[in-house]
Parts: structure tokens; C-alpha cells; sequence
């Protein structure tokens, strides 16, 4: 089977190196300039510089030639995710149509294998989730990732033909656990962010991880997931990686609130909007969520640092 990957942001990037080492693969991009210059200096510079394309991997900004593959990975941001199958119905039917990007979208409260059932019920739905960075991929270091997909023989098909020599892939068919441990994991991580970049210390980081992941695991499991996802790669790997790196955009972002600096409004944050979009569903379903609701406020300015800090520690007591 033949695979493409739709989108040539970082982690898209990263995906098609890993792969092409094994077997031909094409990256997409929408941007004709964009894919010119990737096809002519055989790296992306614009979003991963100095990692070269190993010989077996083809750039195209022609969807049409794209999406002859049978496996279409789709490194889309999530809140346009939707927008992208809509717009593309027709190349991407009877295709196999890996999500891999993390969040819950803002108008409906779904994750990506929900938003892609909506828009193509028909189709073979998966998704590529956990912690990983791009440039660590694209360097060939070694990195093990969750593909959630409710049937079987469909992800046990997957994961002997994503499988790398740097890449390791563990399947679940728990796709909702997989999903919210993907996107609850920013939120945190902005959360984490803020407090170091407040100045608040390593052991209020390690607190907000371990609340955060309580948090995690009652929306989850009210949702369905269970239990062993979310302590697996896509929920507490992910948690772990993301809270503590500055390579992570979330945490980037948090670093920025909590030290009163600006931040580049051009840089895609998952977290931002999925926080917004968890916070809404569990109020809806009235489940306590602080920290996710304390992200929120930071966010909209309705807080600062000093504040938000003071209502969590002002919590009544309870037994963990």
C-alpha cells in the first residue's frame, strides 16, 4: 500500500522522512511556491530546516497525484481539519485516513476521528497520536506513538506499514481515549508553562502535571475511554513530554503568559482552542475541571498569573 501525507507543516514534514525511508512517499502541500522550493533544495526549510529528504520521498502541491495513495496521512491542524475534508470530499474517498494532529474542535467538542466520521462516515478513520517532536523524527531518533482505530484488522494494517526504523507504533481501538489524552495534554502544558515562566518552580509544574492528568482521566472516562489509554503514550507519555519542553508550542505559549511576554499570533497553538472547547463540554456534562477552566481565564485575560495561582491553592481540601 502506497502513503501520502497531506500537509507539510513540521510534524508532516517529519512523518513523510521517517516513512520514505522505507518505501515512496509523497508530501503535499496546497502552497505551489512552498512545494517548488522543497522540491529543489530537498528540505523544508520553512518548517523544518537542515533535515534533508531521504531520495524516496516526492514533493507535489497536485492533490489529485496526492491522494492515488491509499493511506492518506492528514498533518492538518484540528480546528481546520474539518474545513480541509469538506473542501476535498471527493480525493479522499475510499481512502484509509490517518489523523495526526491533536485537539477538540471548538464548535462541536470533537476530536479528529470524530470529525472525520462526520464528514466521511464511509471511510477508514484512524489516528497517529503521542509524545514526539517533529525535528526528533525527522532525525531518526527513536520515537513510539499510539494509532487508535476501532477495527482491528484496519490498525494492525497501519502499524506494519507506519512502523519505521525510528518509528514504533502501539494500536488501541480506544479512539476516544486516545483523542482527549492527545488534546488535554496542550492545555496542561500551557498550564505548566505559565507557572515556570512565572517563576513559580519545578514542584508547582509537577503538581499541575499530576492534577491535570486526574482531570484528564474524569473527562475520558465519562466519555467512554478507558483507564490504560490514558497511562499510555497518547495520554501520560504525552503529558510528560509536552509539560516540561520548550520545544512544545503550548508550553511556549504558557512560558509567554506567566512572564508577561508577547506571543507570536502566527504560531499555531492546539491548546488554546481545545482548552476552550474542553472547558465547554465539561461544564456541560458538570465535571470539575480547575485547572482546564484556570487555562481558560489565562487565556482571556480574565486572570493574571497571581491570581489564577491563588484560586487553585484556595481550593477546599480534599483526599487526592
Amino acid at each position: 500500500m502506497s502513503v501520502a501525507v497531506l500537509g507539510a507543516g513540521a510534524f508532516g514534514t517529519a512523518l513523510a522522512i521517517s516513512l520514505a525511508d522505507m518505501s515512496p512517499v509523497t508530501l503535499w502541500t496546497r502552497d505551489i511556491d512552498h512545494a517548488n522550493a522543497m522540491h529543489h533544495a530537498r528540505t523544508n526549510e520553512k518548517r523544518l530546516p537542515s533535515l534533508p529528504f531521504p531520495h524516496h520521498l516526492t514533493v507535489s502541491s497536485d492533490l489529485n497525484k496526492a491522494t492515488q495513495a491509499d493511506t492518506l496521512l492528514l498533518a492538518v491542524p484540528m480546528q481546520k481539519m474539518r474545513n480541509f475534508l469538506l473542501e476535498n470530499k471527493d480525493f479522499l474517498r475510499s481512502k484509509t485516513l490517518v489523523a495526526c494532529c491533536k485537539g477538540v474542535e471548538l464548535n462541536t467538542g470533537l476530536g479528529p476521528i470524530g470529525v472525520l466520521r462526520a464528514v466521511l462516515p464511509n471511510e477508514r478513520a484512524a489516528l497517529l497520536t503521542g509524545p514526539s517532536f517533529a525535528a526528533d523524527i525527522a532525525r531518526g531518533l527513536p520515537t513510539a506513538l499510539t494509532l487508535a482505530c476501532a477495527t482491528s484488522t484496519t490498525a494492525k494494517n497501519l502499524q506494519d506499514q507506519l512502523t519505521t526504523h525510528n518509528l514504533r507504533l502501539y494500536r488501541t481501538q480506544d479512539t476516544i481515549g486516545a483523542e482527549l489524552g492527545g488534546a488535554l495534554k496542550n492545555v496542561f502544558a500551557i498550564a505548566c508553562g505559565a507557572v515556570i515562566g512565572a517563576g513559580l518552580g519545578d514542584s508547582a509544574r509537577a503538581a499541575l502535571m499530576t492534577r491535570g492528568f486526574a482531570e484528564m482521566q474524569r473527562m475520558a472516562l465519562a466519555l467512554g475511554a478507558k483507564r490504560e489509554t490514558l497511562a499510555g503514550l497518547s495520554g501520560f507519555g504525552d503529558l510528560a513530554l509536552t509539560c516540561g519542553s520548550d520545544l512544545s508550542r503550548n508550553y511556549r505559549l504558557g512560558l509567554a503568559i506567566g512572564a508577561g511576554d508577547t506571543f507570536d499570533p502566527n504560531v499555531t497553538v492546539e491548546g488554546a482552542a481545545t482548552a476552550r472547547a474542553a472547558y465547554a463540554k465539561a461544564t456541560d456534562m458538570r465535571i470539575d475541571m480547575p485547572i482546564t477552566q484556570t487555562v481558560v481565564a489565562l487565556l482571556d485575560q480574565r486572570l493574571t498569573i497571581t491570581e489564577a495561582t491563588a484560586q487553585l491553592l484556595n481550593r477546599p481540601l480534599k483526599e487526592e
